[in-house]
């Protein structure tokens, strides 16, 4: 269309400044006439672009111009350019454009640099990147997926499943869809899939396949009985050693000083396996306080660690 038309190339001179009709015919697949035909419409809406003719002439547009930029703020720019960003870093390849044309918007050429987003742990290999790339495959291309699973109960099972969408929480990515074992929905954590085939098998999405609350909160499942999960209130004490890893799990309002120095946290969590692991993550600087039970399960586990440094 050529509004379209007439938008991009706009947009191509804000981020260059300077174009030729024949780069525009080729882009556009056009003739020349006709690029110069947008420009007299360009000229006319009031838009600064002017023409010069000779070896160094092209298409040029007034370096004071930009759009409109009133009707986005700045923080509504920063979070698009956010999504964008998050987008690129699963590898969409039109994202690049997009990138393009924003800073070409705000007239600002490294409107994209404030952010890197990278979604790799430390110390991992390619494979991680690799594995979102085949599950966003995947469920673009509806073709099921075959891979091993370690559930949470250490058990190891081959899976195969319709995969529907990838989930991000909590730090953590997860893949949600139709698990053909146990025939309904199920979520399972990325990291822990292994060995991942994408099959030429392809399927129907299914209509009633939403995400609900329940798998969001059970999310580490894969057993028909760990969609819901019981949540726990723990009030936990933290050594003043541990203060900056408190800072990056939560907000300063949820944080109590103590007169000692020590600080208390009370939090609610899915009463589930990664909890212990995340208390037990913190050693000797953290303290549950409450409940008694999680209390006692984690000073069982620290003994039983311990005895293996004492053999």
């Amino acid at each position: 269309m050529k509004i379209n038309r007439l938008l991009e190339i706009t947009l191509i001179l804000l981020n260059k400044g300077s174009t030729t009709a024949s780069e525009l015919a080729d882009r556009f697949q056009v003739s020349t006439r006709t690029i110069y035909r947008d420009i007299d419409v360009l000229s006319t809406a009031g838009v600064p672009v002017f023409t010069n003719k000779g070896s160094k002439g092209g298409i040029f547009l007034l370096e004071e111009f930009a759009l409109n930029r009133v009707v986005i703020t700045g923080q509504e720019r920063d979070s698009l350019l956010l999504a964008v960003q998050t987008l690129q870093s699963t590898e969409y390849p039109e994202i690049e454009a997009i990138l393009d044309k924003i800073g070409g918007l705000f007239r600002e050429k490294s409107v994209a640099d404030w952010v890197s987003i990278q979604l790799s742990p430390w110390g991992s290999g390619p494979n991680v990147e690799n594995k979102l790339l085949d599950l966003k495959k995947a469920i673009l291309e509806c073709k099921v997926i075959s891979f091993d699973y370690i559930n949470a109960n250490g058990i190891l099972i081959r899976r195969d499943m319709e995969p529907m969408q990838l989930v991000f929480r909590n730090q953590t990515w997860y893949l949600y869809g139709y698990c053909r074992m146990w025939r309904g929905m199920r979520s399972f954590r990325i990291s822990r899939i292994k060995n991942l085939v994408v099959t030429n098998k392809q399927f129907t999405p299914r209509s009633d396949g939403a995400l609900t609350p329940g798998l969001l909160e059970g999310i580490e499942n894969g057993e028909p009985d760990a969609e819901y999960k019981k949540y726990v209130t723990l009030k936990l004490r933290f050594q003043p050693e541990d203060l900056y890893k408190v800072f990056d799990d939560y907000d300063e309002e949820e944080i109590v000083r103590n007169a000692d120095g020590t600080y208390d946290v009370t939090v609610s969590f899915p009463e589930e396996e990664w909890v212990y692991g995340y208390i037990m993550s913190f050693g000797c600087y953290v303290e549950v306080l409450e409940p008694p039970n999680v209390r006692e399960i984690i000073r069982e586990r620290m003994e039983k660690a311990l005895e293996f440094y004492q053999k």
